[in-house]
């Protein structure tokens, strides 16, 4: 084992470096949400289709992730750092030249590939140059990263998008990727100890099969319906790869991803819980432009400027949020959050197509408000049950579970609206054809459109509050689990 540097006081310079870089990585899986719409037109594809440019992206990660953790333990911190943005670039580039879909997909792909390793990073290096009783304030500013990252998107895209084409969206985030990678070189310094391990190849084909089979099978379900082979045959597939990867990984001495650290109750417990909650914040990030868009029409600048508030919020209370752990720890924050986002979520299954702008911004900030009070306390709470060695594998199981989680849950929602739309289509479609032969008279082939144009918005608004009241559900279910948490005692005392 070799220790690049002993750490006597907290590196700030290297710590903004990669902030931001695991900030763009972050805004990258929600910046097209609003975007969708357009690429759908250009490149005349449907909403199937085009939602892979967020749930490939996920995929990519959910594959790498559980990698990591091997190559941190690995690999000195400067030259993984720059070889992962050097890739994160290289995806960005081709995403904002791309001539076809298929060539936009792919460059998101490889900007995955290259963020997948920012966040563990950045979490590693913040554990390391952090005391235990620090943490919960160094965490809630990680958690700035973690979840404004995400939630500003939707806003920046908005405005973008209103008076530029899409790629503008990639080509913003080529200089400060250029700069991270600049920075990286010239300040970045080795920190975390490293040693010579082997990646066991045969861990990593069981990986990517088995997550990369779930994810895939779960995603294709919105396009081509639970009914198809590809899509229960995947997951089949998926769920037999994992199952085999982890048997592998508790009986191998080195292995790949340790799982053991799910031995730890209030880790476990932590891991639960935000990948239940991830599921529900995940989509309600595509779920709510959806409404803004589709149902009420509203353009992609003020789409995204209703949701800054919840941005804005999420901003101002991670850092104090890690500071209200560090004094009354995980529990009272977990129940008070979830109650918080578990009573808006189910409001927003109140949607209209009138519900006024107040409305919508309000409940939307007050969900966003209650999930800045859950994620970094119980993600915190968790590693401090750890000893420092477990650290990198325990980042990475975590950040695999909240992605694998997070694409999941969105593609079963989607899921879900979509079979909900449909049905209430052809219910509202016969109700207006029963209506049309019982008044004698036949429509003119404008009512017929308008008809058909009221029947297709009502439609998508009872399918968008139907998949929120099940999104209610699932909250519900993770508040149930908070009520188990504790505060954990530092390993060894």
């Amino acid at each position: 084992m070799t220790t690049e540097k002993i750490v006597q006081k907290a590196p700030i310079g290297m710590i903004v470096i990669l902030f931001i870089g695991a900030f763009v990585a972050f805004l990258n899986n929600t910046l097209l949400n609003i975007a969708l719409p357009t690429i759908m037109k250009d490149f005349n594809i449907t909403y199937s289709k085009v939602q892979w440019v967020t749930t490939g992206y996920m995929l990519v990660s959910g594959v790498l992730i559980p990698a990591s953790a091997f190559f941190i333990t690995r690999f000195k911190t400067k030259g993984l750092y720059i070889t992962a943005m050097a890739i994160f670039t290289a995806g960005t580039v081709l995403a904002a030249l791309s001539p076809n879909f298929g060539t936009l997909l792919a460059g998101r792909m490889i900007q995955a590939a290259g963020a997948s390793v920012m966040s563990p990073l950045l979490m590693n290096v913040m554990l390391k140059s952090f005391p235990i009783e620090k943490r919960g304030a160094a965490m809630g500013t990680f958690g700035l990263v973690l979840f404004v990252a995400p939630a500003i998107g939707p806003t920046l895209s908005g405005y973008i998008i209103q008076s530029h084409d899409w790629r503008m969206l990639f080509e913003m985030i080529v200089p400060f990727a250029v700069i991270s990678l600049l920075l990286s070189v010239w300040k970045l310094e080795n920190i975390l100890d490293t040693r010579h391990v082997k990646l066991d190849y045969l861990s990593l084909v069981l990986s990517t099969v088995g997550f990369g089979g779930l994810l895939y099978g779960f995603s294709s379900a919105g396009d081509k319906g639970w009914s198809s082979p590809i899509v229960y045959g995947m997951i089949a597939v998926g769920a037999v790869g994992l199952v085999l990867f982890i048997l592998r990984q508790l009986r191998m001495k080195e292995p790949m991803l340790q799982m053991r650290v799910y031995k730890y109750p209030m880790f476990a417990l932590a891991s639960a819980i935000s990948m239940i909650l991830s599921m529900a914040m995940f989509a309600g990030m595509i779920l709510t432009p959806a409404y803004v868009q589709s149902v009420r029409g509203i353009s992609p600048l003020h789409a995204g400027l209703m949701l800054l508030p919840g941005a804005l919020v999420m901003a101002i209370m991670s850092p104090i949020t890690g500071r209200l752990f560090d004094k009354f720890g995980p529990k009272i924050l977990a129940i008070t959050g979830l109650v918080i986002t578990a009573v808006a979520t189910y409001f927003l299954t109140q949607l209209e197509v009138d519900s006024t702008y107040t409305f919508i911004i309000s409940i939307y900030t007050i969900r966003m408000f209650g999930i800045s009070l859950v994620m970094m306390p119980i993600m915190t709470n968790g590693l401090n049950q750890l000893p420092q060695e477990l650290n990198p594998h325990a980042t990475a199981v975590n950040n695999t579970a909240q992605q694998v989680a997070g694409a999941i849950g969105t593609a079963i929602l989607i899921t879900i609206m979509d079979k909900h739309i449909v049905t209430r289509a052809t219910e509202l479609a016969a109700a207006a054809k029963e209506k049309a032969i019982q008044a004698g008279a036949a429509m003119s082939p404008d009512q017929v459109a308008a008809v058909k144009a009221q029947i297709t918005q009502t439609a998508l608004l009872d399918g968008i509050n139907y998949t929120f009241m099940v999104a209610t559900g699932i909250t519900i279910l993770a508040l149930v689990l908070s009520f188990f948490l504790k505060r954990s005692k530092p390993f060894g005392k």
